[in-house]
């Protein structure tokens, strides 16, 4: 058992208590952060006279060996550590004696965690924001390519009005950008550095604060030192955000195995992300958008643990919050891979624009617009909405659509029906009147893709 601490115990701590309260297991994962955040700790302590230039060329030498080593696999971060600063401090003072001694100078690992945490969350951030936006930049390609391609529009997964491809579509970039947002506020808000702050109430060194700050990309030192090590806001903000990412997936998810069915045939999904059954020779299934659906309950499952380990810890640091970190770590893996394939899936989808037109004809989704053509014509709107009732009634009846109908059959329910009912409730014209902000019309969605790409040029 290799540990930096030991001097105040007068035996070995048991083996199964070791093994429960080490962290290397899963806190390696941000090893190079750690290395980072300590080279810049080293610049600071030299900067203010704590080390020896000479000092600090051999620790930021040695710190930057182990990293090369680690990365091309030479040298193993070995779980007899009980933690990736302990690995680092360790391997760094057997390599170059006891200048490596001096590296934990001004700092806590409460401090250096919290570093180490926030570090390693604001990379992943970024990643996961990168993968956002190329999903942003598909859909707003294919709103631009899909503005006159009709499609019925659903409430309660009922036919109920027409709209566009490019309209639905626009409804999740608007979710998305929503979320491209909220990860822009949780960097605004969590890019403060808390090295320095110590175990809780800071220390006696003169460290500069906002060189290490500076050196690590930060907008400044945070402000609180009890704050700064029991701080896991910007965790929970990010793993909440990413819920919501998740849930948004997950929803365009259902709609593309409900458009992908036999029943709807809507859209075909590309067979690089599709795959067979063991027993039906004739399936395809839409596995990525299933699976996508059901790791959205993982990322759910890691914002609830932070949330109820972080409930009852008293100020400062409690090794409670170790746990902040195997499922927030495979959140961020689950998020970045959902993107990553959800992206290549839709991307990759064919969609049928004919079966999506048929089925806006079929689905009595100009109904309001027969009733919107007899409020035009002087009709009361509760009179229209009941004749069109009567309309739609007789049609069922018959096995056909409003477009079918004669001009008789029309006027034997209402004489106010002319010839112009027809282009009224066509599917095209009952789409492009609808030019209100936000609408499916193509005057609106054109306004709404030259907005929307402003949005991107602006990023």
């Amino acid at each position: 058992m290799a540990q930096l601490w030991g001097g105040r115990f007068t035996k070995e701590t048991d083996q199964l208590v070791y093994n429960f309260n080490a962290s290397i297991s899963f806190d390696k994962k941000f090893y190079r952060q750690d290395m980072e955040g300590s080279m810049a700790h080293v610049k600071m302590l030299a900067k203010v006279g704590i080390l020896t230039e000479q000092e600090e060329k051999e620790i930021l030498e040695g710190i930057q060996g182990i990293l090369n080593d680690v990365e091309n696999g030479s040298l193993e971060i070995s779980d007899k550590y009980e933690d990736i600063h302990s690995f680092v401090e360790a391997t760094l003072i057997d390599r170059i004696g006891d200048a490596g001694k001096k590296l934990h100078t001004g700092r806590s690992r409460n401090d250096q965690v919290a570093l180490d945490m926030k570090l390693y969350t604001r990379d992943e951030l970024i990643s996961i924001r990168s993968e956002l936006l190329d999903l942003i930049k598909t859909c707003h390609g294919l709103m631009k390519e899909h503005i006159g391609t009709a499609m019925p529009g659903f409430t309660h997964l009922q036919k109920a009005q027409p709209l566009t491809l490019a309209h639905h579509i626009g409804a999740y970039m608007e979710m998305f950008k929503r979320d491209y947002s909220r990860l822009n506020d949780i960097y605004d808000r969590m890019n403060y550095c808390p090295l320095g702050s110590g175990a809780l109430a800071g220390t006696t060194y003169p460290l500069d604060r906002e060189m290490t700050a500076s050196l690590l990309g930060f907008y400044g030192p945070t402000l609180n030192s009890m704050d700064s090590v029991s701080d896991r806001d910007y965790v929970i903000e990010l793993l909440n955000a990413l819920s919501i990412i998740m849930m948004h997936l997950s929803r365009f998810c259902e709609e593309i195995i409900l458009w992908n069915s036999n029943e709807y045939q809507f859209i075909e999904i590309d067979d690089a992300y599709s795959t067979g059954s063991s027993i039906m020779p004739q399936k395809k299934n839409p596995d990525i958008a299933e699976l996508v659906r059901g790791k959205t309950g993982r990322v759910y499952g890691a914002l609830n643990s932070i949330l109820t380990t972080m409930k009852g810890i008293p100020l400062a640091y409690n090794k409670d919050m170790q746990e902040d970190k195997e499922l927030t770590f495979d959140a961020y893996d689950t998020v970045k891979g959902c993107l990553a394939l959800f992206h290549g899936m839709l991307k990759t989808i064919t969609f049928h624009k004919d079966v999506m037109e048929k089925s806006a004809k079929n689905g009595f989704t100009n109904a309001t617009d027969a009733a919107d053509y007899l409020v035009n014509h002087g009709v009361p709107f509760r009179d229209a909405h009941s004749i069109v009732g009567q309309l739609v009634l007789y049609c069922i009846d018959k096995n056909i659509s409003l477009d079918d109908m004669t001009l008789e059959e029309y006027k034997a329910i209402s004489p106010v029906f002319e010839d112009d009912i027809y282009d009224a409730i066509s599917i095209k014209t009952c789409i492009e009147k609808r030019n209100t902000i936000g609408a499916p019309g193509r005057t609106a969605m054109e306004n709404v893709i030259a907005i929307n790409q402003q949005w991107l040029e602006n990023l």
